[in-house]
């Protein structure tokens, strides 16, 4: 099982991989290449990161409540 930093960091990676795709997607669109593989590829990334949010999201509310307490607050 995954961990939720591991969750972060995969889905932060995947982001930046999302981001690369959509610029080379607009390149060969320039260049007047068809980019239908290119763009299938970013649908099943997006799809991806989405799964891996709700699996953070879930792990996130499995974690216990802290207490409301300000930086540097009293401890009276």
């Amino acid at each position: 099982m995954p961990t939720l930093e591991f969750l972060r960091s995969e889905i932060e990676r995947m982001r930046v991989q999302v981001s690369r795709q959509r610029k080379e997607i607009l390149q060969l669109q320039h260049a007047g290449i068809p980019t239908g593989s290119a763009e299938a590829l970013l649908h099943r990334m997006l799809d991806k990161i989405d799964a891996l949010c709700v699996d953070r999201d879930r792990m996130k509310a499995q974690l216990p409540k802290q207490k409301g307490r300000v930086l540097g607050g009293r401890k009276w």
